[in-house]
């Protein structure tokens, strides 16, 4: 049976990530890419779908200090056993072509015998390798192949075959070092030789700790910001730019439950609103690479525009089921792909101008590609602009038009005329400029419910959504503004649980055409924090986002959702949405923190007197 989430730890070379959990063992691992088939999968069921275990043989084993070393992920893990202690450091080595996974085990006291098992499952779990052992100039190894794909490990006492898996012990004693390597190649390709794992850990944390030293100005809550900016970087594929959502695919979003989906893509929506938070704290490189991986992706007819793209900016995302896995926690079923592909989400294009817009703000310029790709993207928005859609939760029920669609559109054509009137870029501004307020006057008309005293999640709905939050920070509206209010207080009313999360929707409502039932989506309670922050609810803001910062692990990591009644993750896990909705409310909470007076003294001040003690 695979840990809690929260048990789990990420490690990533910028290609694709693994999740290790507290007991050692690497449960969930995608070759060579995030979108990649699975090689370890026990995530989604058992030992037998795939997965590499590394701890002390003996039971009595327990965990002393688990962390990354300090802005890296380069995880470490302490281990104290009745003979003695060791740590285990595993991390992905960077920038060296290669798709390895590191495990160097240091004896710090006495003696410890560990113990290893191999099970390596090919294409979701289904295809046990043929494995053999080899020589060449870094000594044995053990290579493992099955169709295109195949993997070798190397290291001293190389474990033996044992029922369509890989068992080994060997002892690590104080002052000695144990050094595993499982490289990933293309199975036509000669082994790949030994690293030197020395210089990769050395590469690997200097790369991290230099990407985490860009960071620009001071925030609250600055150490669970720099942690959630790293998470965004290593969801991000090094070559291509493009921003996976998550590493994982059907963690369910409910215990037991069929809310699970496949998270290793690249949603515009998500990955435009990623873009944000990294040009707020430096990282304009990154953005400039994201720009292009759009621009790759989206190209061709605008008709053909998609709201998600593999990695590559590849289109063929199609949802299908894999019956091998049981689930995780028996959630069933597992898919891969996704269905909200061939969506139209009429919201994603006005992410898109946002994001851009705030690039250009920042003093980059369009390309010759760029600016006339963002006009076919607002010739498009304008072809269906009276068309319903499914809205930025992906409704598998009746397409509407949501209220938070149609503000998104709203705020595509005015970042156009925007474009137009500031800086000078060619296009119809008139005519932008007209939809822009024809979308404003039929939101407040169709959008807000006077008896409510709230705007609705679509129109005539009588119910409100989450997502209404962001339409004060496109501008639609101000944080204060007394309808924004009303609908904060709605929210508050029909939205917030128990434990004050507040939940995307309500689910029973049977909007979205699945059974109800949900937990709350962390990334909606951080836009709670952000709306208090920017109406002068600061001790308010501060409280939730206490609560929400205390929902991560150890790590610093966070899941799409959380049960608060069980203290556990649900969801895919690390959650980009989560994380980059992490940042921006810790970035409303400085706003408002630099623009509240200061507090009075509490004391009178004393006089002193020169010269004396």
């Amino acid at each position: 049976m695979a840990s809690p989430i929260e048990d789990y730890a990420l490690v990533s070379d910028l290609h694709t990530g693994a999740l290790i959990s507290r007991t050692g063992s690497m449960d969930w691992l995608c070759l060579p890419r995030f979108d990649s088939p699975s090689v370890f999968g026990a995530l989604l069921g058992s030992s037998d779908h795939g997965r590499w275990l590394l701890a002390p043989e003996d039971a009595a084993a327990t965990v002393t200090h688990r962390g990354y070393v300090e802005s890296t992920f380069v995880l470490r893990t302490h281990w104290q056993t009745p003979t003695g202690a060791v740590r285990v450091t595993d991390f992905m080595p960077v920038k060296d072509r290669r798709a390895s996974l590191i495990r160097r085990i240091e004896g710090l006291s006495g003696s410890v015998e560990m113990r290893q098992e191999l099970e390596i499952r090919f294409d979701y779990g289904t295809v046990i390798p043929w494995v053999f052992r080899g020589w060449d100039d870094g000594g044995e190894h053990l290579s493992a192949i099955a169709g295109p794909g195949a993997l070798v490990l190397r290291g001293p006492s190389l474990p033996d075959a044992d029922n369509h898996r890989h068992v080994g012990r060997f002892i690590v004693r104080a002052g000695e070092c144990v050094d595993l390597d499982l490289t990933w190649y293309p199975s036509h390709r000669p082994v790949p030789p030994k690293m030197d794992v020395d210089a990769a850990l050395i590469r690997t944390t200097a790369y991290w700790q230099d990407w985490d030293g860009r960071f620009l100005r001071d925030v609250p809550y600055e150490k669970a910001v720099r942690r959630s900016l790293l998470v965004l970087r290593a969801l991000t594929h090094e070559d291509t730019g493009g921003i996976v959502a998550a590493p994982t695919t059907s963690l369910p979003e409910a215990a037991g439950g069929d809310r699970n989906w496949d998270y290793r893509y690249c949603w515009l929506r998500d990955a435009a609103l990623t873009l944000e938070a990294m040009m707020t704290h430096g990282y304009q490189d990154e953005a400039l690479q994201w720009r292009s991986w759009l621009l790759r992706a989206v190209a061709g007819d605008p008709e053909d525009l998609q709201i998600m793209y593999a990695v590559d900016g590849g289109r063929e995302l199609p949802e299908r089921i894999l019956p091998q896995f049981p689930g995780y926690g028996g959630a069933a079923p597992v898919r891969i792909g996704n269905g909200a592909v061939g969506q139209y989400q009429a919201d994603v294009v006005g992410e898109v101008m946002v994001a851009l817009d705030r690039l250009r703000d920042r003093g980059v310029p369009e390309d010759h590609f760029s600016w006339p790709l963002q006009r076919a993207l607002l010739t498009f928005l304008e072809r269906h602009l009276e068309e319903p859609d499914r809205g930025i939760w992906e409704m598998r029920g009746t397409p509407r038009h949501f209220t938070h669609s149609r503000v998104m559109m709203w705020a595509a054509f005015d970042r156009a005329a925007k474009a137009a009137r500031a800086y000078g870029l060619d296009g119809p501004v008139e005519v932008w400029e007209g939809l822009r307020d024809g979308l404003r006057d039929e939101v407040m008309e169709r959008g807000w419910d006077p008896a409510l005293n709230s705007f609705t999640q679509f129109y005539g709905s009588g119910t409100v959504d989450a997502s209404l939050l962001q339409l004060p920070h496109v501008g639609f509206v101000a944080y204060d503004d007394e309808k924004m209010l009303g609908t904060v207080a709605r929210l508050e009313a029909e939205l917030l649980n128990g434990s004050g999360l507040l939940l995307r929707y309500a689910t029973d409502s049977g909007v979205d055409g699945l059974a109800a039932g949900e937990n709350p989506f962390l990334a909606c309670s951080f836009w709670l924090v952000e709306q208090y922050a920017h109406t002068g609810r600061l001790p308010s803001a501060r409280r939730l986002m206490d609560q929400l910062v205390g929902y991560a692990n150890e790590l610093g990591l966070l899941s799409e959702e959380y049960d608060a009644e069980n203290n556990t993750m649900a969801g895919n896990f690390p959650q980009a949405f989560s994380h980059l909705a992490l940042v921006r409310a810790a970035d409303a909470i400085a706003v408002a923190v630099a623009a509240a007076p200061p507090a009075p003294s509490r004391h009178a001040a004393v006089p002193t007197t020169e010269g004396t003690r």
